[in-house]
């Protein structure tokens, strides 16, 4: 499986007699899968299988989906018997009372109110019809967001991939950094103990060489460089494997910068330090781009 992202956009239309649709689905980072879904009022139907359908084919994201449906309805003329009731008795009065010609059919047709124009009620046959099309549709759309999110994954795989090369090589040059050795530890501790007495001798030389030996102990990196060597794999892992790893990939970066400041924090060379700071740097555009990961 492919890392997929969470952001993405897909549409699909379609017809079906006098009825046409539009859906549109959209979707942006979430910590879970929320699924908010308009549909015109008649289609209610359809949201127990698009929700369905949502939560088979995507783990994690905000997703929006719209439905449009343009109907052209048909239309019948019929008699509104009371307006004609009422036409016909004035019709009536007007021919005893005057030398009025009585109203013809035509006439009486023609008088506003006498005949309507009905809206034909679409049949259930024809609407289950209707919504076994759009159902189709939307799983067509549902189709090409998951495509349009593993597109962007790809993308997205490829700079993770780098980002964590990049990490490799700062943790590496810290590994290979002249600062770590241990002639030079002993020699800066030297200095460091001969500098203080210089300016005190009532210290204890031997118990300044014994705390000099436990800072030294206390600054060694090799216990955080490992982990980070350790996360470094994992990470590489997870990004191959694909799927929904957005969450553990998170994880792990939550411990690649504990890993890194706790670096920081116990190196006793500016180098070092240097370093470490730009792998933090690294780790948090690292972080940043796993938050659009499924």
């Amino acid at each position: 499986m492919a890392v997929s992202s969470m952001t993405g956009f897909a549409s699909a239309d379609g017809i079906h007699d006098n009825a046409s649709w539009l859906w549109e689905i959209r979707s942006v980072n979430g910590k879970g899968l929320d699924v908010r879904l308009r549909l015109p009022s008649g289609f209610e139907a359809l949201e127990s299988q698009v929700r369905a359908a949502s939560a088979k084919a995507l783990k994690r994201g905000n997703i929006q989906i719209s439905l449009n449906v343009k109907e052209q309805h048909s239309a019948e003329l019929v008699v509104n018997q009371a307006a004609l009731e009422q036409v016909m008795n004035i019709a009536s009065q007007l021919s005893e009372n005057t030398n009025i010609e009585k109203a013809s059919v035509d006439g009486i047709l023609n008088v506003r109110g006498v005949l309507e124009e009905r809206q034909v009620e679409r049949s259930q046959s024809d609407k289950d019809k209707l919504i076994a099309e759009m159902s189709v549709s939307f799983l067509e759309c549902l189709d090409a967001l998951v495509v349009a999110r593993q597109s962007e994954g790809a993308n997205l795989t490829s700079v993770l991939l780098d980002q964590m090369e990049q990490v490799a090589l700062k943790v590496g040059a810290i590994v290979a950094d002249p600062s770590r050795t241990q002639d030079a530890i002993r020699i800066r501790l030297k200095e460091q103990v001969r500098n203080l007495l210089e300016v005190n001798s009532d210290f204890d030389e031997d118990r300044l060489h014994t705390e000099a030996a436990i800072l030294a102990t206390k600054a060694d990196l090799q216990e955080e460089l490992d982990r980070l060597v350790t996360h470094i794999k994992a990470a590489k892992s997870l990004i191959k494997e694909g799927g929904a790893v957005g969450r553990r990939l998170d994880f792990l970066a939550q411990e690649f910068n504990r890993e890194c400041n706790t670096v920081c924090s116990k190196s006793n060379a500016g180098a070092v330090t240097t370093i470490g700071l730009d792998l933090k740097v690294i780790i948090d555009q690292f972080r940043e781009q796993i938050q659009n990961v499924e």
